[in-house]
């Protein structure tokens, strides 16, 4: 494409928030009203913002890429921006948007239950508008599940974080401490993927309450029962498959998998079951589909038939050919006409790293950065980026992609803050016709 033609591209956007708010408008018209609903937990009388301000602030603060609450105020300190933001939330204008501190007092006192709320009535409205039914894996949902560590350092933010021992017993001995999450994303193709619940792997209080010898801290394998009993109250009856990596290959997770009635693809390593690769390798004969899938069914691991098949993926990297092999346990049993399917979905793991966590600490804000020491404030705002960067998705695929206008992730957060402050009408930018969204 010449400079000329990306010049006539880039003047179809007249104005990226605007046209975010057109993506959100047409996939969630009701956000603002759901921030509003919120159980307000702080008391009335000296209420200056409503939860709808301050949900509605921290959405465009995640919007705009904006890492921390101090450069969230001198950002949003802005006549023009402030107009704006009111007038995009539909909240009647005041002089200044809520102060960083102001937020983080809300956020220590909000149930992050009533973000999860939202969360869960964002999911259910985009799986029954069927916009998304071709990303179903034998018309199933891959629910995508995997952990990744937020911020670390060497002070003890509050007594939820968890301790990592370096040089033990040794005289430079010395901890740091982290937090972590564990999430599972729901996978709407076209690289799209919606947080549909999140847990928080974190010291419980019977920990906090006695040694670190005592009891052992939490950990991913812990969380994800938790995590399971979370997405099955919320979506009893939806179609799931489980996607994982390799930790997940074991009598716990396929037990609870088989208790919702889940299926699951889960990457395997021979190290972390080698019983299945023995049974496996000692059988005369295995079944392929083409000459890079090769599978077999009904192998025994522990009181579970589990299905594995093998994948040889061939890249030619400078000039050379490269072949990496995958390998997963499926409930799904395989056969020839589906292994392609199984693969193409085993690989869809990826997906959570790349479009979830990586865009959220390298591309597109920074989940890493604590904007609050108190642990319930944390919570709800990594679940407020969760919602806001589901929406820029949204938008980065049904408006930026479809008319072919191209920007470096690190852009998109930067041209829609620089929007924030544009002068705009009422009539045409605000409350401006809704995008008519193309299926898959």
């Amino acid at each position: 494409m010449s400079r000329e033609q990306e010049r006539i591209r880039k003047k179809l956007e007249n104005n990226p928030v605007v046209e975010c708010n057109k993506i959100q408008k047409k996939f969630c018209p009701e956000l603002f009203s759901m921030f509003g609903n919120v159980s307000d937990p702080r008391h009335q009388s000296y209420v200056e913002y409503s939860s709808r301000t301050m949900l509605g602030t921290l959405y465009y603060k995640s919007i705009a890429g904006i890492a921390s609450m101090q450069e969230m105020t001198r950002v949003f300190n802005n006549e023009k921006v402030c107009k704006n933001l009111y007038g995009f939330m539909g909240e009647d204008r005041k002089e200044y948007l809520p102060y960083g501190v102001t937020e983080n007092e809300f956020l220590e006192k909000l149930n992050p239950e009533e973000l999860e709320k939202i969360q869960q009535n964002i999911v259910c409205a985009l799986i029954r508008r069927k916009t998304f039914n071709n990303a179903r894996v034998f018309k199933k949902w891959l629910v995508i599940v995997d952990a990744t560590e937020l911020d670390e350092g060497y002070k003890k933010k509050n007594d939820n974080y968890l301790s990592r021992c370096y040089n033990k017993g040794e005289e430079n001995e010395f901890y740091k401490y982290h937090r972590s999450v564990l999430e599972a994303k729901i996978y709407f193709g076209n690289n799209l993927v919606c947080s549909i619940a999140t847990e928080t792997i974190e010291n419980s209080e019977e920990y906090v309450n006695q040694s670190e010898e005592t009891v052992k801290q939490d950990c991913e394998s812990k969380a994800f029962v938790r995590l399971a009993e979370k997405i099955k109250k919320k979506f009893p009856r939806l179609p799931i498959i489980i996607a994982a990596d390799g930790l997940y290959v074991s009598r716990t997770v396929l037990g609870i998998c088989k208790e919702y009635q889940w299926d699951y693809i889960i990457r395997y390593k021979e190290g972390s079951a080698p019983s299945i690769a023995e049974e496996y390798r000692a059988l005369p004969e295995k079944e392929t589909a083409g000459a890079d899938i090769e599978y077999q069914n009904q192998i025994m691991y522990y009181d579970f038939d589990i299905n594995l098949i093998y994948y040889r993926e061939k890249r030619v990297k400078k000039g050379k050919e490269k072949t990496t092999e995958f390998a997963w346990i499926t409930s799904i049993r395989v056969t020839k006409s589906n292994a392609a399917k199984i693969v193409r979905a085993g690989r869809n793991r990826w997906k959570i790293e790349n479009q979830g966590f990586n865009r959220q600490k390298h591309w597109q804000g920074n989940i890493k950065h604590a904007c609050s020491w108190d642990e319930r404030a944390q919570k709800n705002h990594y679940l407020m980026e969760q919602i806001a960067d589901f929406m820029k998705q949204l938008y980065e695929y049904f408006y930026l992609e479809r008319n072919g206008i191209k920007k470096t992730q690190k852009n998109i957060s930067s041209e829609l803050l620089a929007s924030f402050g544009r002068q705009l009408t009422e009539t045409e930018d605000i409350k401006a016709e809704q995008h008519k969204a193309v299926p898959n």
